[in-house]
């Protein structure tokens, strides 16, 4: 029987961090009705990724042994009975919460199926997927930039398409450089909005603006708040005083009362993170003193991946990956991007 490697996290209570990580090794699966064997290529890690294995993910976490990771891109290697759009040799990625298809906001049951988290990750060499939770990646991108598409990418497509499109013109905020807010400042400028991008390094920005197609480059500004801590003042300078329609809100508790300064009535707040320490303030009262709309967003759905990477191939767009780390070094591409020290995606790559 052939066999395959992969990773694996033990019980939650048993986790002690990324030295949780184990090597294993077992059979190839094989798929089912409906199912599609992946060879997988490459990997890339999320935030979730890092607390997953730290114990601390708030959410739907499966309580026994688990494969992590949600982003995969790969080679389809066989398809099961009744699957008809897949065949082998396709080159696929994986969706972020497998059984989500569809609508910006998933059910309760559909969010429970996020890889790496509710049901079993890609951070294996080979995995059965559902055939329907599948979609084709963008021509021009290697597995390796595909692989930072589901998560990430998808979650800023979201924010900036999922409730009110983002339009030319105006004004999108993206806090930090980390994958979605890279990703955020990419799609911003790609649809002819300005994007100011925050971060506490100018080497940092300058990698961002580094992706940034040349003659896209004046829809984009950089503050660093260190030196520069009001950069809602920023924000509303850029945006004629009107303020931000979308925001790509990553600080929580840190950065909402300047976030909440600098968006425009109606505008649209999307919570994916809380990395900022600090006080909460009163949400409630800033949502109705601002008029605008507060809202967060676990990732997207299978459609929303396939208008995205039409978008991406559209426009050509490549994502920023930092760093890539072979298959044997997982654990150190787990603590690389916990140093925060990475612009963009940190990846895994998989097989040849």
């Amino acid at each position: 029987m052939s066999t395959q490697q992969y990773y694996s996290l033990p019980k939650p209570e048993a986790r002690n961090g990324f030295d949780s990580l184990e090597l294993k090794s077992g059979p190839i699966p094989k798929p089912g009705a409906g199912q599609v064997l992946v060879q997988v290529k490459a990997v890339s890690l999320n935030f979730r990724d890092l607390i997953i294995a730290l114990d601390k993910y708030p959410l739907f976490l499966h309580q026994g042994n688990l494969i992590p990771c949600s982003d995969g891109a790969g080679v389809v290697k066989e398809v099961g009975e009744g699957v008809t759009k897949w065949k082998p040799d396709d080159k696929v990625a994986s969706n972020f919460s497998a059984d989500h298809l569809k609508g910006a906001v998933p059910t309760k049951e559909e969010a429970q199926t996020g890889l790496g988290g509710g049901v079993d990750g890609m951070l294996a060499e080979y995995r059965v997927l559902p055939a329907s939770s599948l979609v084709r990646i963008p021509s021009h991108l290697s597995f390796e930039e595909a692989a930072t598409l589901p998560c990430a990418a998808l979650t800023a497509w979201n924010a900036l398409y999922g409730l009110i499109a983002v339009k030319s013109g105006e004004t999108v905020v993206a806090e930090g450089t980390g994958g979605v807010s890279v990703f955020a400042a990419q799609f911003a400028v790609a649809a002819g909005a300005r994007c100011v991008l925050t971060s506490s390094s100018d080497d940092k920005l300058a990698k961002v603006r580094a992706a940034i197609p040349q003659h896209l480059h004046h829809l984009l500004t950089t503050v660093n708040y260190k030196t520069n801590p009001v950069w809602e003042k920023e924000v509303m300078r850029v945006s004629d005083g009107i303020g931000a329609s979308h925001i790509i809100e990553v600080g929580g508790a840190g950065t909402l009362p300047k976030a909440f300064a600098c968006i425009k009535p109606g505008g649209v707040l999307t919570d994916i993170g809380f990395v900022a320490s600090g006080d909460m303030p009163n949400v409630p009262g800033l949502v109705l003193g601002t008029s605008s709309i507060y809202r967060g967003i676990l990732v997207g759905p299978r459609e929303m991946f396939e208008d995205m990477n039409r978008s991406i191939s559209s426009h050509q767009l490549k994502p920023v990956v930092d760093k890539v780390f072979d298959f044997k070094d997982a654990k150190k591409a787990y603590e690389h991007q916990w140093s925060g020290s990475h612009v963009g995606k940190v990846v895994i790559r998989v097989g040849a």
